[in-house]
């Protein structure tokens, strides 16, 4: 009942449709004008969908310079045990990294993978293709919202999210299972921790002993999503606009990025790029613990009308929206492409 009124009395955990339901209204709105419900696909043309759904990610990295994210290799489905070592093995990548789905879905089957027996279990599960990835040495993680129409020279930082990751604290005295009880948001994530970490959860933290049990900001595996407008400086918007001019057919999405200090990545200094999303990004920062439903519904609404304007602008360039059966096709593969991934 704890974590049910939790849930209740905080929107961020709502239904999507539910949270969604009055943006349903805009975008049909904008889908009659355009006569297309998929217009978003112009929003991005260098990228499968323009980043809305079935976009890789590999795809996605390979038009980020490779400077700016780390080392990624991509696992075609059923590649057998000693290809998957020999490919990390040529490219360098060392443990612990990360696997996650070439095409996913909110964080799901993203999995720190600490030895090769890890590794091993993940191959043998996933029934998708994966990435395997160096794991990032920066501590802090932000998402930047950038957006810049076709005719500008320079976008704009429209957004920017704080991320806290699920880190427990020991007393001494209590086990992993119980410090996580201490704090709902936590809890809510029990069933799926107690799958990851078995019976290590038993085990009790030295006094003051941090443990990441999550080490990726994802709002779905517990993160807590914090306002980072204020954050908003010429020097932040200077550098995400040298990242992202040099992203061809880039105009409006998400870049997830892990840094070492704001100060640093102002100079462009100690960060790497987690991933880039595309139009299917969305503002995290209106998951701020703070901020109201309407205050959400407002920001979505800015975003969205960004989206459809920029994909407008695109479209009379010559970048074309995606049929109505190409686009119900997609749709199809992307229900068929989230199944898997959940159930992993």
């Amino acid at each position: 009942m704890k974590l049910f009124f939790h849930k209740l009395i905080h929107w961020e955990y709502w239904s999507f449709y539910i949270v969604y339901f009055p943006i349903y209204f805009l975008w049909a709105y904008y889908a009659i004008k355009e006569k297309s419900i998929f217009f978003f696909n112009a929003s991005n043309p260098s990228i499968k969908n323009g980043g809305f759904i079935m976009e890789s990610k590999k795809q996605i990295y390979n038009l980020i310079p490779q400077k700016y994210y780390p080392k990624t290799e991509l696992i075609k489905e059923n590649t057998s045990l000693e290809a998957v070592l020999e490919s990390i093995e040529k490219s360098g990548i060392r443990y612990p990294l990360i696997a996650k789905p070439d095409i996913g879905l909110r964080g799901s089957a993203v999995k720190k993978i600490n030895t090769p027996e890890d590794l091993k279990q993940y191959a043998q599960k996933a029934n998708f293709d994966y990435l395997l990835q160096d794991l990032i040495p920066y501590e802090n993680e932000i998402g930047v919202f950038y957006v810049r129409y076709p005719h500008e020279k320079e976008g704009r930082v429209t957004g920017i999210v704080a991320k806290e990751f699920l880190i427990i604290t020991g007393d001494g005295t209590s086990t992993i299972t119980e410090l996580i009880k201490q704090n709902p948001r936590y809890e809510l994530q029990l069933k799926v921790l107690q799958r990851e970490y078995g019976k290590k959860l038993l085990e009790i933290p030295k006094k003051d002993e941090r443990i990441n049990l999550v080490p990726y900001g994802n709002h779905a595996r517990g993160a807590k999503f914090i306002d980072g407008n204020d954050w908003i400086t010429p020097g932040i918007n200077a550098i995400m606009n040298e990242i992202c001019l040099q992203i061809d057919g880039f105009y409006f999405g998400r870049i997830d990025l892990m840094y070492d200090t704001l100060e640093g990545l102002e100079r462009g200094e100690h960060f790497s790029i987690v991933e880039l999303n595309g139009a299917g990004s969305e503002p995290t920062h209106i998951y701020d613990p703070k901020h109201s439903l309407f205050f959400a519904w407002k920001e979505l609404l800015r975003h969205i009308t960004y989206m459809y304007e920029i994909s407008v602008a695109n479209h009379k360039r010559g970048f074309p929206y995606l049929s109505h059966k190409d686009g119900m096709e997609q749709y199809r593969l992307h229900n068929l492409q989230s199944k898997r991934i959940v159930n992993f």
